[in-house]
């Protein structure tokens, strides 16, 4: 039995087939299209599931969407309704576009998949699942585990912002939600507004900037912004936020609080930024430890699954497992909308149709997350070409030298193989690559290669058999959404000065013998590396411990800021030209930045907006 999931409109578009229980395909539409998060039908997402499967729509017996528009449509008129006469005026902008996408989506659907099928059985077969069903259903499903409590935090899907769902087997029932506008999600989204990043993107980097600052506001926010319940369940009041009616997340209410107006993105970051993300952090934080610890205590299990877009907060995830309510955590990869795609087609495959779930061969039904398209050396070569590249043919052992050689003289390296990873983190086969080592990689790679803001962190990859040995944690962490301090015998002692610096003074001090991927708090964001899920990466890793000592590499996606990740080889090779990269491996051929056509070099330092 084959489904295809979709999931469109809103941010991340994404399609995934689903092939007798197993996921064989999945990929956002942004990484065809070159927009980030690109909401659009995913068209050509759409036609690669079909492609890798080598199938046509007439072979898929279902089509699931993620979410009930109709639903969301209700909840759009009646916050709307609620909040009347406030917010009329974008109330009546807004009302043609609802009216188009959301009341009448069941028709456009039928139209866009009728292009693949004239004759194809939309009424039977094109189905609806809710928002999150689709999400708990995308971390179950997959997951190692016979039973779980799942958990669910985003904004909002139809209604509900935070649910509580109950695995068993191939069953899985929503037991539990909490319904808009009380949203962590929405809170969350908030701060990133007021501190000038945007919504639906900038949350990562609120993540990122919470170490810098202390959580001076955090007790101001529990005493006006949220009303947190012992057991993590919560209330937001309204009159200092304006998502439900107006065109922005905060009011002059919430400025009033909290001292000034938000913050313009063009400005410089202070320390007030730096507190505000730090409280927000521990805000964060303190809910989902209350919730887990409740949930865990009221249902006697001992695995937790995680989906939702507040599951990417991987600080809160680390923070989860460390807390021990929980004996296992398995998070979706793709925890946001696009993950849905994957969860609506579960979700028919198992609770629609009543289909057993198969055992996965690997550590989970998830495949690495290595479920985009892949080339063979011929496709390399001719794209390539095309491009105006110059590269060189290698055999694994001659490449997986070179490029352990180059890293360890601390060049920076594209490292493009196998088949793209689904979802918002590079894995080892869209990364760019540096030796976490080295002091100035941290700061050469955000400011000469990613073009994005220094005090950005990067994620360490680690032997899963030396993970434990360089990092609190000894458990896998294969999709990089687990942070643990770096070890106690691998940490370096501030001085007394140094420990007297604040905010972003504190970026170039050297805490570690990784102080590449050793963030301003002694953590990291973990990615363990198994050779059984990527033999080619754990080589790499391996060679380049033999050189150097050190199993860990520097991992960030592969991508300038603003631009989504590569997916082709020509993507890569832009990249390439249009950053100071100074290796790039593509399958098994090398490129070399001297070898390059001068006149082919770009400039991308200013190629895409700030995300």
């Amino acid at each position: 039995m084959r489904i295809l999931g979709v999931s469109a409109f809103y941010h991340d578009s994404a399609a995934a087939l689903i092939e007798d229980g197993r996921v064989s395909a999945a990929v956002q539409e942004e990484r065809f299209t070159r927009v980030k998060q690109d909401s659009a039908f995913p068209q050509q997402s759409i036609a690669y599931c079909l492609a890798h499967a080598g199938i046509a729509m007439k072979d898929v017996d279902y089509v699931v969407f993620y979410d009930k528009p109709f639903l969301k449509f209700e909840r759009l008129l009646e916050t709307y309704l609620s909040f009347a006469p406030k917010g009329f005026t974008s109330f009546r902008a807004a009302m043609p576009v609802w009216l188009r996408e959301k009341l009448f989506q069941k028709d456009m659907l039928r139209k866009e998949f009728t292009k693949y099928d004239a004759d194809f059985d939309w009424q039977t077969k094109l189905l609806f699942a809710e928002h999150h069903l689709s999400h708990a259903a995308s971390a179950f499903f997959p997951s190692p585990f016979d039973d779980a409590v799942v958990l669910t935090m985003d904004g909002v899907g139809e209604w509900a912002t935070t649910s509580v769902a109950l695995g068993s087997g191939s069953d899985l029932k929503v037991t539990k939600e909490l319904h808009f506008p009380h949203s962590l999600g929405l809170l969350y989204a908030a701060v990133t507004y007021y501190t000038g990043f945007k919504v639906n993107s900038g949350e990562y980097k609120v993540m990122g900037l919470a170490p810098y600052g202390e959580p001076k506001y955090a007790q101001l926010m529990f005493d006006n912004l949220i009303d947190l319940k012992d057991d993590g369940t919560f209330r937001l009041d309204q009159s200092y936020f304006d998502y439900c009616t107006g065109l922005r997340m905060t009011n002059d209410k919430f400025d009033k609080l909290f001292g000034a107006p938000a913050r313009d993105p063009d400005s410089l970051l202070t320390d007030r930024d730096m507190d505000l993300a730090a409280s927000i952090q521990a805000v964060t934080e303190e809910v989902v430890l209350r919730l887990t610890r409740s949930l865990a205590k009221e249902t006697g299990l001992r695995n937790l699954c995680l989906a939702g877009g507040v599951a990417l907060n991987c600080v809160a995830n680390g923070k989860v497992l460390r807390d021990g309510a929980f004996d296992n955590i398995w998070v979706q990869p793709a925890s946001g909308d696009a993950g849905g795609a994957v969860g609506a087609a579960l979700a028919a495959y198992h609770l629609y149709k009543g289909q057993p779930r198969q055992r996965a061969n690997e550590a989970d039904g998830m495949s690495g997350s290595y479920l985009g398209p892949d080339y063979n050396d011929n496709e390399i070569v001719d794209r390539l070409t095309r491009a105006g590249a110059k590269f060189t043919r290698l055999d694994d052992a001659a490449l997986i030298e070179r490029i352990a050689q180059g890293l360890a003289s601390e060049k920076a390296v594209g490292w493009f193989q196998g088949r793209m990873e689904f979802g918002p983190r590079s894995l080892g086969n869209r990364s760019i690559l540096g030796d976490a080592r080295s002091p100035a990689m941290q700061k050469t790679l955000n400011l000469k290669i990613k073009y994005r803001e220094s005090f950005r962190p990067f994620a360490p990859s680690v032997l899963r058999e030396d993970v434990a040995d360089w990092f609190d944690m000894d458990c896998d962490s294969p999709y990089m959404l687990m942070v643990a301090d770096v070890h106690k015998k691998r940490q370096r002692a501030m001085s007394e000065d140094e420990k007297k610096l604040f905010g972003i003074d504190k970026l170039n001090i050297v805490r570690s013998d990784i102080p590449a991927v050793t963030h301003v708090d002694y953590s990291a964001r973990v990615q363990t590396v198994d050779r059984a899920i990527n033999p080619r990466y754990h080589a790499l890793l391996t060679r380049f411990k033999e050189l150097t000592g050190c199993p860990v590499l520097a991992n960030t996606s592969f991508n300038v800021r603003g631009e989504p990740i590569v997916c082709t080889p020509e993507d890569a090779f832009r990249c390439f030209m249009g950053t100071e990269l100074d290796l790039l491996a593509v399958g098994n051929y090398l490129l070399v930045k001297e070898d390059q056509d001068p006149a082919l070099k770009l400039d991308y330092s200013n190629a895409f907006d700030l995300d």
